[in-house]
């Protein structure tokens, strides 16, 4: 958290209040998490744009500042307990957040990535043209990683976390310790089609608000998808499909806590698929 459609419905939000707007000051205390900031000062706001989980601002003098919300970064339009910098506009500040301190900052060169070695190697946008069927089945036909590490490394698509990962491979009945390169085209096809309806759907509702309440839209507003969550953050609760009898399972995953249905994802077709 955030994913790809908690970032878009942030960026969405503050597009207007940037647009044509000079940054005054970026102000903070924590010049190793937040960099180069102070080029930002004096610079217009030409556009917004998102690479999986990250926002850029496209800024005067072909300078970019890029942000990656962590795990709890976000927006506010009012002073907040957990601020940690502010973008001090003409009339009106934003204040970003962040209660575990894992989001970060760059002012970069446009384009210039060295510093943030993944924006650079990242994938396709899942609601994108270039995010195809057959691009996606190249890459996983290419490794026996597990699908849900792929899904997370974000090279085989972007903005895909935890959260998303779950729901996709939920909808499209895969088991997410499968081999990458075990999946047969028809499932290929059911996940590709999964995942692009299912960050469609978590877009359209502005993201997921847990219980911890750690992603509000600047406005304060939760987001709404998570009442759609089929799978994560369900264990031990009955499987929402139609005529399935499991239970949400949650097991660990590359290090993530994973969750699905192990009546209806089974873990099984492990021979390589042709």
């Amino acid at each position: 958290m955030p994913e790809l459609p908690e970032v878009e419905t942030t960026r969405r939000i503050l597009e207007p209040y940037l647009l044509g707007q000079t940054i005054q000051k970026l102000s903070h205390s924590d010049p190793t998490r937040y960099r180069h900031t102070e080029l930002a000062h004096g610079r217009k706001v030409l556009g917004t744009t998102r690479r999986g989980k990250y926002m850029l601002w496209q800024l005067e003098g072909g300078l970019e500042a890029i942000i990656h919300l962590g795990m709890t970064g976000g927006f506010r339009f009012t002073p907040h307990t957990h601020t940690r910098l502010t973008v001090e506009l003409p009339g009106r500040t934003l204040y970003y957040t962040d209660p575990r301190r894992f989001g970060k900052w760059w002012v970069v060169e446009a384009g210039n990535y060295r510093e943030i070695d993944l924006l650079g190697r990242i994938g396709p946008e899942p609601l994108s043209q270039e995010f195809t069927l057959p691009q996606f089945q190249r890459v996983l036909a290419g490794t026996r990683r597990r699908i849900k590490e792929v899904l997370l490394g974000q090279e085989a698509v972007a903005g895909i976390g935890n959260i998303y990962a779950d729901e996709s491979l939920w909808q499209s009945r895969i088991h997410p310790e499968r081999p990458a390169n075990t999946l047969k085209p028809a499932e290929v096809k059911r996940l590709y089609k999964a995942i692009r309806d299912v960050m469609g759907r978590a877009v359209e509702a502005g993201g997921s608000t847990l219980s911890d309440n750690s992603y509000q839209q600047p406005t304060g507003e939760s987001g709404y998808f998570q009442f759609e969550h089929n799978a994560y953050g369900r264990p031990g609760q009955r499987c929402k499909r139609p005529g399935c009898t499991g239970k949400i399972a949650r097991i660990v995953v590359g290090g993530r806590g994973t969750h699905f249905c192990p009546n209806c994802q089974r873990l099984a077709g492990l021979s390589r698929a042709k």
